[in-house]
């Protein structure tokens, strides 16, 4: 199993092979019930180039006095909680642990007032490990988990049911991920090969047909987000080594970065396209972002917990504008947080 670096680390592999950061692998609860054999879906035919957003209409501010903050752990395990998804109801998924000896990835969902009477627990059943990286606003989720022997797969629960997958394209290598889901039952996320490199997919949940996601001059890419219209955000590895994220809208690719990064991976989006994730400045640190209007008049925000020490990771956002992370503090801890207008 994968451990990260520090608590800092998101738990996402994809990170660890475009060679961002290590991330750590959790796992997830899998499916009572066979799932149906896997089919693979022609790929889409992919345009020649991607746009990138308008920087001469670009617009960056600070969230100093557009958000507040909410801290939210669960005490099961107060040093290490990573919130990863939001829907419109306010519930939340996440995971605590930090995948340590004796800190296993545990997965959970939780509702208002996020009290510690307010965590369900959400294990992949039979796994070592679980993270729940996403719902929907039916309540079903999604994720990944790992087995005994260090195996990686993808997860959703439907309707209380849980189904495992794997990508067949997969071949010889160990890393299939679920990062997104919406209420139609498509779920995004991306496999890794043999050779390390990354690979962004999208699932049918109704008929397991998988859709090969191709960003045109990007590498080891991953899919990490989608929203109810089916348009789709991520991340991947370009040409000149920097890790930039893209938007997939009807059929179209669009590319963007966080002014002056060469590290910017996107997370979450929702139903007006507004998108959430992080990127790391020309010191390291590392910032949420939220980036909304990203093909008209795009403008970015700055996104950082008051209770961070540098790090601040911003993972999901619903209509309402609510975003959900995690950030570390000054005693080392990564904890979760809730951020309002």
């Amino acid at each position: 199993m994968f451990q990260p670096h520090s608590k800092a680390t998101r738990s996402v592999v994809a990170a660890a092979a475009i060679g961002l950061f290590t991330p750590m692998i959790a796992a997830c609860s899998g499916g009572s019930g066979g799932s149906a054999v896997p089919m693979v879906a022609a790929a889409p035919n992919a345009p020649a180039s991607m746009q990138s957003v308008d920087r001469s209409a670009l617009s960056l501010d600070s969230d100093a006095t557009t958000y507040t903050y909410t801290t939210i752990i669960n005490n099961a395990d107060p040093t290490f909680n990573q919130l990863l998804g939001l829907n419109n109801t306010g519930t939340i998924a996440g995971y605590f642990g930090s995948g340590a000896a004796g800190h296993p990835n545990q997965g959970y969902t939780v509702v208002p007032p996020y009290a510690q009477g307010s965590f369900k627990s959400e294990n992949y059943p039979g796994s070592v490990q679980t993270q729940v990286t996403a719902l929907n606003n039916k309540h079903d989720t999604a994720g990944f988990w790992i087995d005994g022997s260090g195996v990686n797969r993808g997860f959703i629960e439907w309707n209380g049911v849980f189904t495992s997958y794997r990508n067949p394209k997969t071949g010889t290598g160990t890393v299939n991920q679920i990062l997104g889901l919406n209420d139609a039952g498509i779920a995004v996320g991306f496999y890794t090969d043999g050779s390390g490199v990354n690979h962004a997919y999208s699932v049918n949940q109704a008929t397991s047909v998988y859709t090969a996601i191709k960003p045109p001059g990007l590498t080891s890419s991953t899919a990490s987000g989608i929203n109810d219209n089916g348009d789709i955000t991520g991340f991947g590895l370009a040409g000149n080594g920097a890790t930039v994220s893209f938007l997939l809208k009807a059929g179209k690719f669009s590319e963007f970065t966080f002014p002056g990064s060469t590290n910017t991976q996107a997370f979450g989006i929702n139903l007006a396209d507004a998108i959430v994730g992080f990127y790391v400045d020309g010191s390291g640190g590392s910032h949420g972002f939220r980036l909304t209007t990203p093909l008209t008049n795009a403008h970015f925000l700055k996104l950082d917990d008051p209770s961070g020490v540098g790090n601040t990771f911003a993972n999901g956002i619903n209509n309402f504008g609510q975003i959900v992370g995690f950030y570390v503090d000054a005693a080392g801890n990564t904890d979760g947080f809730l951020a309002k207008h």
